[in-house]
Order: C-alpha cells, then structure tokens, then sequence
C-alpha cells in the first residue's frame, strides 16, 4: 500500500545513528525550494537548515549539480507513487478518480512542491522534461476518467485538458498554501466538466 505524504519535510528520515542519507538532502532541498524557490538552493543554506557542514554534502554529491540532479530523480520517484496511486484507483468510479486525483493536487506537498518544480522547469531542460513526463502520465489519466464516465475520446481529451488546466491554474493563482474554499471550487469545476 502507498503512503500518502502530505508535506515535503515529512519525506523518509534516513538518518541512522545521526548520519545523513540522501533523502534527507533531498527533503531539505524540496522545502528550500517550496519556501524560497531555486535561488536559495545553494549549499550553504542546506547545510544550515540540516545543522551539518559542507562536508557532510560533499559526503552524498560532488556538487551542487550533482545535488540537483538528484532532487529531478527524487522528483521524479515522487510522482512515479503518485502514479501508483493514480493506478490504485482505477476502479472507482470516473467521478471519484477526478475528484481523488483533485485532492491530490491541493495538498501541501503537492502545492508546494509542484509549483517550485515548475518554476525550476522553466529555466532547466532536465527539469522540463521530468515535468513533461509526469504531466503526460497524469493528462492520461484523467482522459481516461473522462471516457469512462462515457465522453468519446475527442470529448474526453478536451475535457482533460481543461480539468488539468485549471489544476494547474489553481497552483499559480493562490498564495503560499491552498484556498480555504479550493476543494469546494474544485467541485463545482468537476460538475461542470462531466456535464452533458
């Protein structure tokens, strides 16, 4: 069974007997990057936030390319369980996997994280197509959704792509967290999407 993580501090502590493991760094990373965004992501405020010295960052990655290419690969990871999860739900009914798939998107991982990795992709072609990959498995998804709910495949695209439009609108248009009333707006969108 997938674990649902609902906040990037919240990514697995591997430190064993003290020691750091790249997990760590990466949760660091992606909390920098979510709060601060990427011109912050620099060694020196990594190791202060993990209360470590530079030696300790030099000990997982030979620098700081090296340390963000493993945050595109600890991404990456990241979205593979959220696809997992996407696949877990496959028999619910087409309205409560568009609803589910929503929900995923507001929470605070999600609205964090998401929106700094986007950021980043817009000036790292890594980055991009990482982005691009997981957006195709999640527009799939949700077309799916779409023609099960009996849309025909140019109806069901269309509405898809509205649907993760939106979503990401919605990521872009709120401040640092969610809207109170998202997952009401969400709703309304989602009856106005499977109307007929």
């Amino acid at each position: 069974m997938t674990r649902e993580r609902n906040d990037v501090d919240e990514l697995p502590d591997t430190r064993a007997g003290g020691r750091l493991g790249i997990d760590d760094w990466r949760a660091a990373g992606y909390a920098i990057l979510a709060e601060e965004g990427l011109k912050a992501l620099k060694i020196d405020r990594l190791c202060a936030r993990l209360k470590v010295t530079k030696g300790s960052f030099y000990w997982h990655f030979t620098n700081i390319a090296a340390y963000r290419t493993a945050l595109i690969q600890g991404w990456s990871e990241l979205r593979d369980a959220d696809r997992s999860q996407i696949e877990e739900i496959g028999d619910l009914a087409p309205r409560d996997r568009l609803v589910k798939m929503m929900n995923s998107l507001v929470s605070p991982r999600h609205w964090t994280l998401e929106r700094a990795m986007r950021e980043w992709a817009r000036s790292d072609q890594g980055v991009a197509e990482s982005v691009r990959a997981a957006d195709r498995r999640i527009l799939a998804a949700v077309r799916r959704a779409f023609e099960d709910y009996g849309f025909d495949a140019d109806e069901a695209e269309l509405r898809a792509d509205a649907t993760f439009a939106v979503g990401i609108g919605f990521l872009h248009l709120s401040g640092d967290s969610p809207h109170p009333r998202l997952a009401a707006r969400s709703e309304r969108f989602l009856d106005l999407m499977l109307a007929t």
